[in-house]
């Protein structure tokens, strides 16, 4: 996003705005009219997926009708809002014939319940470079927390305990992505290297954008909520409650200021067939060792142990049965 598309700051606390904000996240105060009129934003033409609802940016370039994510038609709309920009991009470092290799590894890895012949039946249908969206926070917090603890419980097994502490938290990481899962966002989060960040994006030629929809203000109640959870893991491991043993541990927390970034974070996504079943698998697009998705069961291997468990409960069944 532009420098003119952001507010400057707010009036009474300072913390940074966004020009979609009414009112500041920190203290409540409204946002000036005319400081919010002068916001300007690209819109942007975006193929919308009429399967899973994802929206990426429209390429006539790219010649690409169906879904980078699930395969589905897609069709063509134009943003009625102003569409948000990413802010940073990190690059693509794996090429695409390394992420093609990664798949036929992930294909080969011996599993019990998958087909033994899958790496040599399974034929890949595409393969999708894209960037994800996400929003990255940095945020300012002033934790209160009560808990129990055997410290100066005397006579009793736990005595009561608060505290206060301040913390600063940075890069609280929100996916922004209708097309991936919360658990695939959170899988492929931890090994994007964030130093090699760019101001665009660079990759392959033929990858895509998928855009910002989420805004801003709905991301919010997920970063309070990590917040919540990360300040009180912090007060359960920095030694804030006094003893050996606690319990009963309860954190408020209130924000003092509040940053955000949007990412462009890069991705493989890879479809194969098998069997005329498509399935999908995601390919990290800065580590070619992340690879994970989906792979079809092998039905008899399914049906032996399903055999097999019913066979072992009717012999104790029976065993049980003439003992008494």
């Amino acid at each position: 996003m532009s420098e003119a598309a952001r507010v400057a700051a707010c009036e009474r606390c300072a913390c940074e705005l966004e020009a979609e904000d009414l009112r500041c996240p920190i203290c409540g105060l409204a946002t000036p009219p005319p400081e919010r009129a002068v916001a300007t934003r690209e819109r942007a033409r975006v193929v919308r997926c009429e399967s899973c609802g994802a929206a990426v940016e429209y390429s006539v370039e790219a010649r690409a009708p169906r879904c980078a994510y699930c395969g589905a038609v897609t069709h063509v709309e134009m943003t009625v809002d102003p569409v948000d920009q990413a802010q940073g991009w990190l690059p693509f470092t794996v090429d695409p014939k390394a992420a093609s290799e990664a798949l036929g590894r992930f294909l080969g890895h011996k599993a019990f319940f998958r087909p033994s012949g899958l790496a040599k039946e399974a034929s890949l249908e595409s393969m999708r470079p894209l960037w994800w969206p996400a929003w990255v926070f940095q945020a300012g917090v002033a934790v209160s927390w009560t808990a129990d603890s055997d410290a100066g419980a005397r006579r009793s097994d736990w005595a009561p305990h608060a505290g206060r502490t301040r913390l600063d938290f940075t890069n609280i990481l929100v996916p922004a992505s209708r097309g991936l899962k919360v658990s695939e966002c959170d899988t492929l989060t931890p090994r994007y290297r964030f130093e090699l960040a760019e101001n665009e994006g660079r990759g392959p030629e033929e990858a895509s954008v998928e855009r910002f929809e989420a805004t801003r203000s709905g991301a919010r109640k997920t970063v309070l909520a990590a917040v919540e959870r990360l300040a009180r893991e912090h007060v359960q491991e920095s030694g804030d409650i006094p003893g050996s043993r606690f319990r009963n541990v309860h954190v408020a927390v209130a924000l003092s200021s509040l940053r955000t970034t949007r990412w462009a974070l890069p991705v493989y996504v890879l479809a194969y067939r098998y069997r005329g079943n498509p399935y999908r698998v995601l390919v990290h697009g800065q580590d070619a060792e992340l690879v994970f998705g989906e792979t079809p069961l092998s039905k008899w291997r399914v049906l032996g142990v399903v055999v097999a468990f019913l066979v072992f409960m009717a012999a104790v069944l029976f065993f049980t049965g003439g003992l008494s």
